[in-house]
This record gives C-alpha cells, sequence and structure tokens, in this order.
C-alpha cells in the first residue's frame, strides 16, 4: 500500500523530495504559503558545488563576522537585534566553529555534494527534463596575494580529498576568459563543479511532478498541526486541512515557526542573499567566486547572474541598495569590460538560506516525531543538495537504507 506525504514546502528541497517520494509509489501533496515563483531556490547561483566543503560555521568565518558585522555594505552583514532564538543560535554557532568540528564534516559536505551532482546529471540524463546543466568547474579569483593563498590552502585540502583542483596564474585565468578582462593576480580553478539556471529546473520539475500526479496548494499557509503520542494526524492551513501518512517539513527558513506548533525547536536562521542578473552580454564563460568580495558569477541560459551577501537580519525581504551596489561594485572591480546599470541593480532580488548552527543540514527524523521527516538548514549549498536531500528523505520515509549515513544530519544533534 502506498504511503501519502504531505510536503509543507515547495521550494527545492520539496520539489526533489516528492520527486523520489513519487518514484517509490507514495502518493504526494506539496502546500507551500508562496506562488512558488520566487524565494532562495529561484535567486540562487545555481551552483553544483563540491568545492564548499568547508563548514559556512569555521573560525574564519567568526572573525571575519566581528570585522564585518556593524557594516551594511560588507559580504556578511550581522543585524544586531534582541531576539533570545537568534542570540542562542550565535552561540550555538560559535561553539561549532571549531577546527575540530570543520574537519569532521569536511568529509560530511563533500560526500552529499557528490551525491548532488550525480543526481542532476542522471536526472539530466533520464530526457524527462531539458534543464540548463554544464559542468565547467568554479573559479575562486582572487586579487590579493593573501586571498591566493588561502584560496590555494584550501584547494590542497580539496586535492587531498580527491577533488580536481589547480592553481592558476593571471595568464592562465585570462586564457580561459579572454573577454571578460578579468583583473587578478590568479585563481584556484575546482573541476568538480557544475552550475544550472534554477528557473529552468524549478518550472521543468514543477510540470513534470503536477503530469505525474503530484498535488500542489500554493497561497496556503499551515496554521497549526495536530499531534498526538508523537504523531502527526492533522495539518491544517488557513483553507483546508490534510491528513497523511508522513509529513515532510521543507519550509526552509520558515520551519523553525512551523515546528513551533509540534513543540520542536529548530536552530535555524535566515540568511538573505542577494541577485542582480544582466541580460546584455558580459563575455564571462566560466563561474567564478569573487574571493576578497565573497560575490558569485553564473552565466545562465540567457543572462549573467551575480549573487551574493550573507544578511542575518531575520525574516524579511527588504531590499537594501548599499548592499546590492557592493555586489555591482565588486563585479565591475574585477571584470573590467562589465558595467551593471542602473535598470538591474533596481530589479535586484533577494532569498532566505536556511542556516544551521554547524553548517550541516538537518535531513532525518526527530525522535519527537514519529512521522516527520526534516529536510532543512542547507545554507549556501541548497541548490547543490536539492536531488540528494530528497532521495534521502524517500528512503527514509520507504524505509530503505539510505545512500549516506543520516548522523551528522541529525535534527536532535546537539550544538
Amino acid at each position: 500500500m502506498s504511503k501519502q506525504v504531505i510536503i509543507i514546502g515547495g521550494g527545492i528541497m520539496g520539489l526533489c523530495s516528492a520527486y523520489y517520494l513519487k518514484k517509490e509509489g507514495c502518493e504526494v501533496t506539496v502546500i507551500d504559503q508562496s506562488n512558488m515563483d520566487g524565494g532562495a531556490s529561484y535567486v540562487n547561483a545555481g551552483y553544483i558545488s563540491p568545492s564548499h566543503f568547508i563548514s559556512l560555521a569555521s573560525p574564519q568565518i567568526i572573525s571575519k563576522g566581528i570585522k564585518f558585522m556593524f557594516n551594511p555594505s560588507s559580504p556578511l552583514y550581522i543585524k544586531p537585534r534582541w531576539d533570545p532564538e537568534f542570540l542562542k543560535w550565535c552561540l550555538a554557532f560559535k561553539r561549532s566553529a571549531n577546527k575540530a568540528k570543520v574537519e569532521r564534516s569536511i568529509a560530511v559536505i563533500k560526500d552529499i555534494n557528490l551525491l548532488g551532482r550525480a543526481l542532476y546529471e542522471e536526472l539530466k540524463a533520464s530526457q524527462q527534463f531539458d534543464f540548463h546543466y554544464e559542468r565547467k568547474g568554479l573559479l575562486m579569483c582572487y586579487k590579493s596575494d593573501k586571498a591566493g593563498e588561502a584560496e590555494w590552502k584550501v584547494g590542497q585540502r580539496g586535492i587531498q580529498e580527491g577533488l580536481g583542483v589547480r592553481h592558476l596564474n593571471r595568464e592562465e585565468v585570462l586564457a580561459m576568459e579572454p573577454h571578460a578582462q578579468l583583473d587578478v593576480k590568479g585563481a584556484v580553478y575546482y573541476d568538480c563543479d557544475a552550475h544550472m539556471t534554477p528557473n529552468n529546473f524549478m518550472s521543468e520539475m514543477k510540470s513534470y511532478l503536477e503530469s505525474i500526479g503530484v498535488l500542489f496548494y500554493k497561497n496556503e499557509r499551515v496554521i497549526d498541526i495536530h499531534v498526538s503520542h508523537g504523531t502527526i494526524h492533522e495539518v491544517l492551513t488557513e483553507k483546508q486541512s490534510f491528513s497523511a501518512d508522513e509529513v515532510v517539513m521543507a519550509a526552509g527558513s520558515w520551519s523553525p515557526s512551523i515546528m513551533k506548533k509540534l513543540g520542536l525547536k529548530l536552530p535555524v536562521q535566515a540568511g538573505k542573499g542577494y541577485r542582480i542578473d544582466v541580460h546584455e552580454p558580459t563575455g564571462i564563460q566560466y563561474p567564478a567566486i569573487l574571493s576578497e568580495a565573497k560575490v558569485a558569477i553564473t552565466p545562465m541560459d540567457g543572462f549573467t547572474r551575480f549573487a551574493g551577501t550573507m544578511e542575518l537580519s531575520g525574516i524579511n525581504h527588504s531590499i537594501h541598495p548599499e548592499r546590492v551596489e557592493a555586489i555591482a561594485n565588486a563585479v565591475e572591480s574585477y571584470y573590467q569590460k562589465v558595467r551593471i546599470g542602473p535598470e538591474n541593480k533596481s530589479a535586484a532580488q533577494c532569498g532566505l538560506r536556511p542556516i544551521t548552527p554547524d553548517g550541516l543540514p538537518f535531513i532525518g527524523k526527530s525522535a519527537r516525531c514519529k512521522n516527520l521527516t526534516i529536510a532543512t538548514g542547507h545554507a549556501m549549498m541548497g541548490w547543490s543538495l536539492g536531488p540528494a536531500t530528497g532521495k534521502l528523505v524517500s528512503e527514509i520515509i520507504t524505509h530503505q537504507n539510505t545512500t549516506l549515513a543520516l548522523e551528522p544530519f541529525s535534527p536532535d544533534r546537539r550544538f
């Protein structure tokens, strides 16, 4: 008998969970509070990134965070505010940001990213989809020797982990990017990475899921969840009620507020990121991260996306012009031919990334609720880890051996 599954959240985690659950014969319903056409799953850099194997919760982030936190134009901005949950999260983040924990998480992060890449390539090869996908690698571009040394130190660790990494001098970078007039000293190149155009994939996946019987309820906010004896019996929205055998929590940065209805505290904070799209030709051929500025560049299907910043300011979609300007200025500083006009800046959008205290996502069940599977907290790797998370969710719910060990992702882990 097939299981009835409700997925709360229609972003990349929700859709990928629906895809793999449907493959296992489940009947799937997706509920989302939005129209499912915006947010972090649509405005991200589109990276599939095995290169990002260093946890966000690292000692370097702590030192940089203190330096940046009061500067609204900095790559990392923490809005000072009195919020007990946020302060608890900050303390947990600080405890997690140590060398030993970072070291233990490297293989975990690398392996789930490699699984995500393999599954994207499997989806592409299935001929059920026609989304944009290119595996051209990633350039970590730097202007200063200090930044170059730091990037190469990480690159050397990537080599130890079996990834393809090369240190390129200025001339080698310009040979790869002959049309963009990059002003850099060099770059560390990861050939293991790929990139996509998020809107393409999200649109195609929604259409495909609808065609195979997945039900979507858009613009419906979950207002309550009824639990008895550790089991969810009913999910209520503003418009109706739903019941199912299993529930998947994939609501991103909104997951903690919904989880409170279950009496569960999920330590997740929203990290706002911005993006600027330029449809005019830029000459940029390779995805790149501008090391000093922490800005991501992606040549997408028909346009170039410039994305960046991490803003910890709670749940809001306010666009701060100084942060948009900071991205544009960084791009123009590195790419001498690129100009980002006022119309591009005024069309900038943002999305909220769900961030855990230790930089690892929550994937799995909590001992507090038998039929709830949690899939959130992917921070800046959400796009990269979508299919991997969806597959793990389906394996959990259908009682299969999981492709990866779940202990590092446990929602009940201590910080």
